[in-house]
């Protein structure tokens, strides 16, 4: 599902992937033209040395930096232990927004996201109300954006199309 994520993003605009591993290891190995298309029409990242494979410790250091880099995290289904949890958590830390999907109290991968509603996060069922809570943060984002000076000519151009509705996607990249 993370891959699928990103390859819509790069679809319509950019992707940044953070990685588990090392920045010259692909996990899993079916993902490299995926890495291929993110390299040239976005970015990889990761704090792991060249040479790192893929261990289980890796993923929730690399979760810490997804929190990092969005505005706000959106669980929409996640059992009691998962990474969603964990960057979840690592985004409230972080002073982000975390919303939560609620779902049937019969669902085991609804519990995690009924623990974080029971937690602070905002119950969301629909887009529109990720938006409503994003929206302080995307309108100091786009000011900034707008008054800053461009990093190849010291112009303010406005941002680009499509940047009002960037809202920090949190899509693993594995």
């Amino acid at each position: 599902m993370d891959g699928e994520a990103h390859a819509g993003a790069l679809d319509t605009g950019k992707t940044i992937a953070v990685l588990g591993t090392g920045p010259d290891r692909v996990y899993p190995a079916g993902h490299r033209d995926l890495a291929r298309r993110i390299a040239g029409q976005g970015a990889l990242v990761s704090e792991f040395a060249p040479g790192q494979g893929p261990l289980a410790r890796n993923f929730s250091r690399r979760n810490r930096i997804i929190a990092g880099l969005s505005l706000g995290t959106l669980v929409t289904e996640a059992a009691l232990r998962s990474g969603s949890l964990i960057t979840a958590r690592q985004a409230g830390d972080q002073g982000r927004e975390v919303c939560a999907v609620p779902g049937s109290i019969r669902d085991p991968l609804a519990r995690g996201c009924h623990a974080l509603i029971r937690d602070g996060a905002v119950l969301v069922e629909e887009a529109v109300e990720v938006l409503a809570v994003l929206a302080p943060q995307l309108r100091g984002h786009l000011a900034a954006l707008r008054s800053a000076p461009s990093a190849c000519g010291g112009s303010s151009d406005p941002p680009p199309d499509g940047v009002a509705a960037a809202v920090g996607l949190n899509s693993d990249y594995r």
